[in-house]
């Protein structure tokens, strides 16, 4: 860990995170992902952990162990220039401790931010007590400030998992708050598409929101227009990317064509983005 070079990516991270305009994260799950994103001008690379977990043959929700999951954050931030922010999913641990050691492992593998989730891995993901998911973001960030780097904790809060109700309102709103007191930098609230109910996030919540978008989503000027500091497509480039490899698999056993290798990127072109960095 060189803690000059991450002190300066951490504070670039945070100083786009506060900008005016709205930062908007393509998630990526490997290195040629992270290269294509970090070529079409994007300034942070943001690790999507479903993406990750799927490309090395584990289920969705925190199935994949924390140094799986290290090796592909590790190995994407050394693939690129840019500051890289980690989704580390529940933070491998219910304990404070555990997130603490996440953080810790996580800027070691070369990041500077952290999705770190309110909901158990067990099943049906209910959110974990209140205090304790406080004192898992302020544990996380004690061990940051430690180490002497700004790193970006992004807290989400899973309240409306259960879809969409004002108790989930309010429940996701106290726990923002909450998250943001305890140090984090960012606040994360997935599974919200309305447009009115990201508004009344964005104006109740005293920091940065980050919401997940999606084909049902407003449109990105709308959001930046309702307050929303940053954006994220969590694992739908990956789930593209299985869906084209999918089509091309039908059209090959149906018809025997190859319409799917129309306008693909080029092998010269994508051994040059492999090379570049």
């Amino acid at each position: 860990m060189d803690k000059a070079v991450l002190t300066v990516k951490a504070e670039r991270l945070k100083s786009l995170i506060a900008a005016p305009e709205m930062l908007v994260l393509p998630n990526v799950w490997d290195v040629a992902s992270a290269r294509i994103v970090a070529d079409a001008g994007y300034p942070v690379i943001a690790t999507s952990s479903a993406g990750i977990a799927w490309c090395l043959g584990y289920a969705d929700g925190e199935k994949i162990s924390r140094d799986d999951m290290l090796f592909m954050v590790r190995r994407i931030a050394a693939g690129v220039d840019l500051p890289v922010t980690a989704d580390m999913e529940a933070g491998y641990g219910e304990a404070p401790d555990a997130v603490a050691e996440t953080v810790v492992a996580t800027m070691e593998a070369g990041a500077v931010g952290a999705n770190i989730e309110d909901s158990s891995p067990a099943p049906g993901h209910p959110l974990l007590d209140f205090d304790l998911s406080v004192e898992r973001i302020r544990a996380g960030k004690a061990e940051a400030d430690a180490a002497g780097v700004p790193f970006v904790i992004n807290a989400r809060t899973d309240g409306f998992a259960g879809g969409l109700s004002e108790e989930a309102f309010a429940e996701s709103v106290k726990r923002a708050n909450a998250y943001l007191e305890a140090g984090a930098g960012c606040v994360f609230v997935p599974f919200v598409r309305d447009g009115d109910m990201i508004a009344r996030l964005a104006e109740a919540i005293d920091g940065p929101l980050n919401i997940l978008a999606g084909a049902s989503s407003p449109p990105l000027p709308h959001m930046q227009e309702m307050g929303v500091a940053r954006i994220s497509v969590g694992g739908l480039f990956s789930l593209m990317t299985y869906t084209n490899v999918r089509t091309a698999c039908r059209e090959l056993s149906e018809t025997g064509t190859y319409g799917w290798a129309q306008d693909v990127i080029l092998h010269p072109e994508m051994n040059a983005l492999m090379c570049s960095a």
